[in-house]
């Protein structure tokens, strides 16, 4: 399973009685599918996995796959807080026809996910899955970090195929890629981290704004596998303001709301989160505006 590329977490629609919209869900997709992207995520931190009921999920994961490209390599969010029933959302992910799952840490019961614990979480879905899983660290969110040592646990088992780290912590990568066999597959979910962890050795990133912003993001990614890194560090500058209205400023809402201003279907997030307000809906477009100036600037 080759993971590397640039692959976008993609967002779920949602209808303004906060039904999900499978309808526009596809459209979204029918536009990614023209583009560079490796392939989607569905049912990540981006998607607002945790305000969907599995019901729901089984539902999107179906709509992706039928939508999805032939050549887009489709990623299932299949994270619980059990061993047990995350096997089982990874093995109807496995069923519906998704090449690779990513599996959250646990995190709940933070202060027993010891590296132990979650080792044995970790080795024990790999036992039990039918499709090789990945690791997702996402520390902003869970308040649990997957650090070097726990991976060159996991990453020896054939079924633990590599990991998301969402951490922005670009040496924490450097150290998780030194502790991993060589086939091991680090990819990273932070935009303005991005240069730096390809350059250390990453091999694709999950980004939100790969979702907005799909061709600069696989652009980058380009240039560093070419060994252009002064255009690919370049290139990358223009999402480091992004990286912060997008992510922590506004997050899935902002992020919404630039996905409408750019032509894709962003609507609303699910409650309890809350829609943008009208002065961020000035800042996002003038962010949208200077973003756009650049690219035309640079061609």
């Amino acid at each position: 399973m080759k993971l590397h590329g640039i692959f976008a977490p993609l967002t779920t629609p949602f209808e303004p009685d906060g039904g999900v919209s499978l309808p526009h869900l596809r459209d979204n997709i029918k536009r990614y599918n023209q583009t560079g992207l490796a392939g989607y995520a569905i049912n990540g931190s981006t998607s607002e996995s945790v305000l969907l009921r599995w019901d729901e999920v089984y539902r999107i994961w179906e709509a992706a796959r039928e939508t999805a490209a032939p050549n887009k390599i489709l990623i299932a969010g299949s994270g619980a807080e059990s061993t047990a029933e995350t096997i089982e959302h990874t093995n109807r992910a496995a069923s519906i026809g998704y090449a690779v799952a990513l599996v959250r840490t646990p995190s709940f019961y933070k202060p027993a996910m010891s590296e132990d614990a979650l080792a044995g979480h970790y080795l024990r879905v790999a036992d039990g899955a039918r499709i090789p899983i990945m690791v997702y660290s996402v520390p902003v969110f869970t308040h649990v970090s997957v650090e070097a040592p726990l991976i060159g646990r996991v990453s020896k088992h054939p079924n633990v195929v590599g990991m998301k780290d969402s951490s922005g912590d670009v040496q924490g990568v450097a150290d998780i890629i030194a502790a991993a066999p060589k086939e091991f597959q680090t990819l990273v979910g932070s935009a303005s981290t991005l240069y730096e962890s390809l350059e250390k050795g990453a091999v694709g990133a999950i980004l939100a704004l790969a979702c907005t912003f799909p061709e600069l993001c696989v652009e980058i990614y380009e240039a560093s596998r070419a060994g252009e890194s002064a255009k690919a560090h370049s290139l990358a500058q223009q999402l480091i303001a992004p990286a912060k209205m997008l992510g922590p400023q506004y997050g899935i809402a902002g992020l919404k709301y630039a996905l409408e201003r750019l032509g894709y279907f962003g609507g609303p997030a699910r409650l309890p989160l809350l829609p943008v307000g009208e002065a961020a809906r000035r800042e996002i477009d003038d962010l949208l505006s200077n973003l756009t100036a650049q690219s035309a600037h640079l061609l």
